[in-house]
């Protein structure tokens, strides 16, 4: 047994899970997300619990087991608490704003950089003096945030002489020495 599919998933208080012709629906107070279960994976709901099932112990069914229950918990937590990321901009003359849905970052390019975000990311950008801008990205489907972090990271990845680019808060960039002279 998959360690990870094994394990019980606690429904909160506020939460609503259904299944539908192979459709795990979960409904929150943050939003509602879906996920299309592969054929042969089950859910099981009793009393406040989750648990995910498998129909055999062949490999894609096990590699699958624990996938699906990572998932579903994950979808979960969303519609309950959410989630956040936060990215930096480091470097100089790197700046980020925001209006509405879109995020406009000046890294260091001849023209700006305006990204349209999806209607479930919110954004908030943050600039204090003498510290590097930090923008904030919250949703409620973690799929989706993680690839609008990535995107927005990919404009200007760290580099490792200086640094510079665009981390997530807390990344440990390795640096490299440099040329000695």
């Amino acid at each position: 047994m998959s360690r990870i599919g094994k394990a019980i998933i606690t429904i909160p208080a506020g939460i609503t899970v259904s299944e539908k012709e192979g459709v795990v629906t979960v409904k929150g107070p943050k939003g509602e997300l879906s996920q299309e279960l592969t054929e042969g994976i089950t859910i099981e709901q009793n009393e406040g619990t989750l648990t995910v099932n498998r129909p055999s112990d062949a490999k894609q069914h096990r590699a699958l087991h624990g996938l699906y229950r990572a998932l579903i918990a994950n979808m979960i937590l969303g519609v309950n608490t959410g989630f956040e990321k936060k990215l930096e901009l480091v470097g100089v003359g790197y700046r980020a704003s925001h209006a509405g849905q879109k995020l406009e970052l000046a890294l260091g390019f001849s023209h700006g950089i305006v990204l349209e975000l999806p209607s479930e990311v919110k954004v908030d950008t943050l600039t204090e003096k003498g510290k590097n801008p930090i923008i904030t990205l919250t949703s409620h489907d973690n799929q989706l945030l993680g690839m609008v972090a990535a995107k927005i990271r990919s404009f200007r990845k760290p580099e490792p002489y200086k640094g510079k680019g665009v981390k997530f808060v807390g990344e440990i960039v390795r640096r490299k020495a440099g040329k000695s002279a």
